[in-house]
């Protein structure tokens, strides 16, 4: 059963633009492995405003309730490069108390844009 469906874009320019201006942003909206490729590389500025908009979509699939951490939902990406997501403390809670057992989540940029769609399932 779907419990919550969320989607989010992010202007790409604009995104990197507010982390030059607040270089501490990004330590508050990720962790430190989701700022990094697979290989170790510093992941680019498209790939994370798409995380960021998944972000953003999971707390509206949860129906955007006030107090959850951005850090407590982190974007991982499987061996396939398929994306999944991974939660815990905050955002965890909150799954809980609704029910959602699995999450699917697709990331998209192009055109200056990021984008996601997650879905809450139960």
């Amino acid at each position: 059963m779907i419990i919550g469906v969320g989607i989010d874009v992010a202007e790409i320019e604009r995104f990197g633009a507010a982390l030059g201006r607040t270089p501490q942003l990004a330590e508050r909206l990720f962790l430190e492995r989701e700022l990094l490729l697979p290989g170790g590389g510093r992941r680019g500025i498209a790939s994370l405003a798409a995380r960021f908009a998944a972000k953003e979509a999971l707390a509206k699939a949860l129906g955007a309730p006030g107090g959850l951490l951005w850090t407590d939902a982190e974007v991982c990406v499987e061996d396939s490069g398929r994306p999944r997501l991974e939660v815990r403390g905050t955002v965890a809670a909150r799954a809980a108390e609704l029910g959602v057992r699995s999450w699917h989540v697709s990331l998209s940029h192009d055109a200056g844009v990021a984008s996601a769609v997650v879905i809450a399932e139960g």
